[in-house]
């Protein structure tokens, strides 16, 4: 579904990252794992169309990454990004806004689970009354990931998304996102919980 091959992409005088090549599979489950500010998000931001590699290429459903496969991209994809400040305003508000946008139009809210995904991401019912910038970090870290499950989305870009979450709920995440045979789900992080996942691909970065 997403290949990279040969990936290079410097900023001034330093390499980011060199002849950057891997496969995720649709459905596979790939973690880059390694200490912060070697690259890692600049790969999403590839995937996304927000930066270009200055040489090697990008593939998306064997098509090379365009003005198209780009927007095709965006609208099966979650990106959950390590920046948990994604709006502001009553939580409830916010989540409507996302919804009225045109390319999520077709989607449409399902109020119905809402109840049992703030459950499991022990988030009481009260939080969508609540000012998200008020919130915690572990907070609007739950609320990020509790709008991606909403968009329903099939790709799912996981930027550090369990870094403010305590050790049993950060696990508990891993484990959602990781056994899913449906979605195809790559991780960023630099927590080594990630690496008692089960069948999740490693590609270590800044070796």
């Amino acid at each position: 579904m997403i290949r990279f091959e040969n990936v290079h992409i410097q900023f001034k005088d330093t390499a980011l990252l060199q002849n950057l090549t891997f496969a995720v599979e649709q459905g596979g489950k790939v973690l880059f794992y390694g200490k912060s500010g070697i690259g890692k998000t600049t790969i999403f931001r590839l995937m996304l169309g927000f930066e270009r590699a200055q040489k090697g290429t990008i593939y998306y459903n064997d098509h090379p990454l365009d003005a198209k496969t780009v927007w095709d991209i965006r609208q099966k994809t979650a990106y959950v990004s390590q920046d948990p400040d994604i709006g502001s305003g009553r939580v409830r508000t916010m989540i409507d806004m996302i919804f009225s946008f045109r390319v999520n139009h077709t989607i449409g809210l399902d109020k119905d689970i809402v109840p049992e995904l703030m459950d499991f991401l022990r988030l009481p019912a009260s939080v969508l009354d609540d000012e998200y910038e008020k919130l915690s970090g572990g907070e609007k870290q739950r609320i990020a990931i509790l709008i991606a499950l909403l968009l329903k989305r099939r790709i799912f870009l996981l930027d550090e998304v369990t870094s403010s979450l305590d050790v049993e709920l950060k696990k508990k995440i891993i484990h959602f996102f990781t056994q899913s045979k449906e979605w195809t789900v790559l991780a960023i992080s630099h927590d080594p919980d990630w690496l008692d996942a089960g069948d999740i691909k490693v590609i270590r970065l800044g070796t």
